[in-house]
């Protein structure tokens, strides 16, 4: 019997596969991939986004409030207030295991607010400054990789250089950060997103927070921006619990280290939730007087709204566990999709997060962009390779932020087993080319 080389089973690495055996198997996706390209798909998973489905859970907030007074009979359609309104500052105290002092609610976007405090910071320099950041020859900040695209274009646009260090399962690299901060003070912060971290799901210890909050730094200034998007986003009733960074810092002397950050941008409505910040009572004094020269006061009509829907830190984590419904059995489409199309391999790594809206995809080391420029071309938009690092330099070419809370279930389970296909035909490609 003559004609193709009878292809092996997918469990077998491929680089174990003889050169007539890799041909065969790069055959088989070539033809997969036809067949996938010649479906016409117009699927998207570029940005975790919420779903339709998500967004209907919230809107009961259409019809509310139902007053334009605040408990303490303040009429909230007015100006004032520039902290937030102190009952909806209650609930994500709690739910941030903060103190309620320590807390600013505003606008719709958390990362409106870390824009302003890093403005602040290159304008105006922190309590403990010399001199505004901007001053400074150089600034450089601490970045765990793989992480979030946006933290690293703010950087880039304020001309901050950013520095690698790996992100673990347990967070920052606590040896790498030491490191870089202790004899440098042109170091003067780190991005930690703490729980169910952008895009590898990882949670930081209590161990690896203390560690951060308290190493030495030879900036005075030093800040930790404590990015916590998804502190409430479980996938699993496991729920992750996240460090206590203020308190941690408090204890430590630090007090001023972390700016903790959080919102309701993918827990009520995407554009018109609450942003919540939580920091030091003097940091907190500090953002306040600068935020006075351009805000008399935040929406506090949509504060009441959110306070009325919620009622409760409670009324939160029911409001959550309500979004898990949707999103857990997305998140295990993706995982069945990839591993139906590559376990065994030995081609591509992926987590299987508990919580968050990200599965972070690492594929064979030179190959991400091809396997991006694949699922483009067969009509699936994946965040293009590289965004979960610095510059988009993605030094192994190997990274993919996989995001598949958007779409309807149906199309995250077929747009996932076409990325497996362009991930299996990218590793073949390349390897056949070392053969």
């Amino acid at each position: 019997m003559t004609g193709q080389p009878t292809a092996p089973a997918r469990s077998v690495p491929l680089a174990s596969l003889s050169a007539d055996q890799l041909e065969a198997f790069l055959h088989g996706r070539r033809e997969e991939y036809a067949v996938l390209k010649a479906r016409g798909l117009s699927l998207d998973l570029t940005r975790g986004k919420p779903s339709s489905a998500q967004l209907d859970l919230s809107d009961a907030l259409l019809s509310l409030p139902s007053t334009t007074k605040d408990r303490a009979g303040a009429d909230v359609r007015n100006y004032g207030g520039l902290d937030g309104l102190v009952e909806l500052r209650e609930i994500f105290a709690q739910l941030l295991w903060v103190e309620t002092e320590q807390v600013v609610c505003g606008g719709n976007s958390s990362l409106t607010m870390m824009w302003d405090v890093m403005a602040y910071l290159m304008l105006f320099g922190a309590p403990e400054s010399p001199r505004p950041w901007a001053q400074e020859e150089t600034v450089r900040f601490v970045c765990p990789v793989p992480g979030y695209d946006r933290h690293f274009s703010m950087l880039a646009e304020l001309g901050v250089e950013m520095v690698n260090v790996p992100m673990n399962a347990d967070g920052p690299d606590v040896a790498a950060v030491t490191e870089l901060v202790r004899g440098d003070p042109s170091v003067k912060g780190i991005w930690v997103v703490p729980t169910y971290a952008n895009p590898s799901g990882a949670v930081v210890s209590q161990e690896v927070a203390a560690a951060l909050v308290s190493m030495p730094t030879a900036a005075p200034d030093f800040r930790i921006f404590w990015d916590n998007a998804y502190a409430f986003h479980h996938l699993t009733e496991d729920e992750a619990k996240s460090a206590d960074a203020l308190t941690l810092a408090a204890a430590s002397g630090q007090a001023n280290r972390p700016i903790m950050f959080a919102s309701t941008s993918k827990i009520t409505f995407a554009g018109s939730g609450v942003a919540v910040m939580a920091a030091s009572l003097e940091n907190k004094a500090w953002y306040l007087r600068h935020l006075s020269m351009a805000s008399i006061g935040p929406d506090k009509v949509n504060h009441l709204r959110h306070v009325e829907f919620f009622g409760s830190p409670d009324g939160v984590r029911d409001h959550m566990r309500r979004h898990r419904e949707i999103l857990a059995p997305k998140f295990a489409a993706v995982d069945t999709a990839l591993t139906a199309a590559l376990s065994g391999l030995g081609v591509a790594e992926w987590n299987r997060p508990m919580g968050g809206y990200f599965v972070n995809l690492d594929v064979l080391d030179g190959t991400a962009s091809r396997v991006v420029a694949l699922a483009k071309e067969a009509g699936i938009a994946l965040t293009p390779a590289g965004s979960s690092f610095p510059y988009r330099r993605d030094p192994r070419d190997r990274n993919i932020r996989l995001a598949p809370t958007f779409p309807v279930l149906a199309e995250v389970e077929t747009a996932m087993a076409g990325v497996g296909t362009c991930v299996a035909l990218a590793a073949a490609e390349k390897l056949a080319i070392g053969v």
